[in-house]
């Protein structure tokens, strides 16, 4: 055990052995699984269920409970909030995950949400090329250092004596850390073709985690095809494959199936371990990482203990981006991944037993339909791309002409992706007051045609929001590192040149499923609208434990 993992042991008191279990042990399930499907709509249960087969989705929904209802209450629907939400039951203006990445307001520099200087990266193979899109500076580690909240994994380690194994999965670094919380055993992540993790919860791979490295098993998808799952008749429901504003050079996979995955490499290098990213191999590859962790660490066979597996699957957030909810590839990719669920309920029946289990299935974020698929379903909706440059200069603009330009012809702002924040040495060159610098970029934003709505840092400090959209935003605002000004896009406009986003507070971004399945899960189907914040303190409370401290949802059973 590391020095920094033994300190948090002491911290959260885990060698206190007279812990007791809170609820009956015997009703207790042997193994929790939370599953976070990245950029999966709520719609696409419902959507796709006909080509569903018997023992995937269909087990959670014909045998477990059915939550139709369920969404985001925050306004920034990205992949990290929404997994710092799923198992802390907290938003951003608690848990400080405001965005995947964000400008530091001291530094002006910018930090992702699980990055740690004092970590480092540990697994990572020698360096041959550049470095991949995701992975940042290898040089930095990653924690839940940035993390302000508890989640039901600690409540679990503290609230047994440290005994369950809690462990985190999935291909990118946030979504396994963040779901699995401070006081972790591991989270593992993906960097091209291997796993890893990081100094923060070991200080070498254990060798279950070298040897399966050492297979290989992203290399031996090299060349490979993605075919249709089904015959292609069934994808008349999405539309055409080839549709205007799919991206057509992500992985040099093009936009129609079928795709050889190869990226342009002549072997397995970058290239293809980018384009890999695209396909939905990459959910089965993490699925038997996944079978591999449950063997080895012995998860749901600690008898009198339950332990916890948090697997996030990255690939559906991937091809989402690329063709967009309505395309053949995400309909494909849902099919597998029905299968893929299938193939490891089987597994965890074999070698712990479903009865053992208690199974939560949700996403982080749904995604906006592609603004060219609306506005060729009807001349009467409003869509469109947003240009990054014109929100710069009218911001810049309106100051401009408010304050006059500044000495050096410099800019007032920098831009955060829904946030922007003025410069503090521009404020002070001005003498201009911070709250009335927001209001007029805030009000210049107003002007824009695809803005809704825009808010100032002096208006949520104060909580002075009357509508939906300003409680929301009010969830993704945090006061140490939010930015000055939040605006909110109108429906159907996306920050993307091609393919789609999320990112906004409607119905396509915040609609996520929700299931649960296993011991103390009364089945049927529930209508009432339920939060993902709702999450955690369910889910302690089927475990016999105290709900995460700063939690706010309710019990739903």
């Amino acid at each position: 055990m590391t020095p920094h993992r033994f300190s948090i042991f002491l911290r959260f008191g885990f060698l206190v052995s007279s812990l007791g279990l809170t609820g009956s042990a015997s009703a207790a399930p042997a193994l929790v699984v939370v599953i976070s499907i990245d950029q999966f709509r709520g719609d696409y249960l419902e959507r796709f269920h006909r080509h569903f087969g018997p023992d995937g989705f269909n087990l959670l929904l014909e045998r477990g409970a059915n939550f139709v209802d369920c969404h985001y209450r925050h306004a920034h629907t990205k992949t990290a909030p929404g997994h710092a939400v799923i198992l802390s039951g907290v938003h951003a203006d608690v848990n400080g995950i405001i965005a995947n990445d964000w400008i530091d307001r001291e530094t002006f520099a910018w930090t992702s949400c699980v990055e740690d200087p004092s970590a480092a990266i540990v697994g990572l193979p020698p360096r041959t090329g550049p470095l991949l899109p995701g992975m940042g500076n290898p040089q930095k580690g990653r924690s839940p250092r940035n993390f302000l909240a508890v989640t039901v994994g600690d409540e679990l380690k503290l609230n047994r004596g440290g005994r369950p194994k809690v462990i985190g999965i999935s291909r990118k670094d946030r979504s396994a850390i963040l779901m699995a919380g401070k006081t972790a055993d591991a989270a593992y992540f993906m960097d091209g073709a291997r796993m890893v993790t990081s100094t923060y919860y070991m200080n070498e791979l254990p060798e279950w985690v070298r040897a399966w490295n050492a297979e290989e098993k992203v290399d031996a998808y090299f060349g490979r095809v993605w075919e249709r799952f089904l015959p292609e008749s069934a994808y008349a429901i999405q539309g055409p494959d080839d549709m205007p504003g799919e991206d057509t050079t992500a992985g040099r996979l093009g936009n129609t199936l079928p795709k050889k995955v190869t990226g342009g490499d002549a072997k397995p290098g970058p290239q293809f371990y980018s384009a890999f990213e695209n396909t939905p191999f990459g959910n089965e590859v993490l699925e038997d990482f996944a079978e591999a962790a449950v063997l080895n660490e012995q998860l749901g066979r600690h008898p009198g203990v339950t332990d916890l597996l948090c697997l996030s699957f990255s690939a559906n957030d991937s091809i989402g981006h690329l063709y967009g909810p309505d395309s053949h590839e995400v309909m494909d990719n849902v099919v597998r991944m029905d299968r893929t669920l299938a193939k490891f309920f089987a597994f965890l029946d074999k070698h712990v037993e479903l009865k053992n289990c208690l199974i939560v299935l949700t996403a982080d974020h749904g995604a906006a339909p592609m603004p060219e698929r609306v506005k060729a379903a009807s001349p009467h909706l409003v869509a469109g791309r947003i240009d990054s440059k014109v929100l710069q200069a009218t911001g810049e603009a309106a100051l401009n002409r408010a304050f006059g330009p500044l000495a050096d012809g410099g800019n007032w702002l920098v831009r955060d992706d829904s946030w922007f924040l003025l410069y503090p040495a521009a404020l002070k060159e001005k003498k201009v007051d911070a709250a009335a610098a927001q209001a007029v970029v805030r009000d210049a934003l107003l002007t824009l045609d695809f803005v809704a709505t825009a808010f100032t840092r002096a208006q949520l400090e104060k909580g002075e929001v009357q509508d939906e959209l300003g409680r929301a935003t009010l969830l993704s605002f945090n006061r140490a590192r939010s930015g000055d000004v939040y605006f909110i896009a109108k429906p159907y406009f996306v920050s993307r040149k091609t393919g789609t986003n999320h990112g906004l507070p409607y119905n396509y971004d915040t609609h996520v499923p929700l299931l649960w399945f296993g011991a103390g899960v009364r089945p049927g189907v529930r209508v009432e609208r339920v939060g993902v914040d709702d999450i955690a303190p369910t889910l302690a409370r089927l475990l016999g434990l105290p709900a995460p401290p700063q939690s706010r949802g309710r019990v739903l059973f």
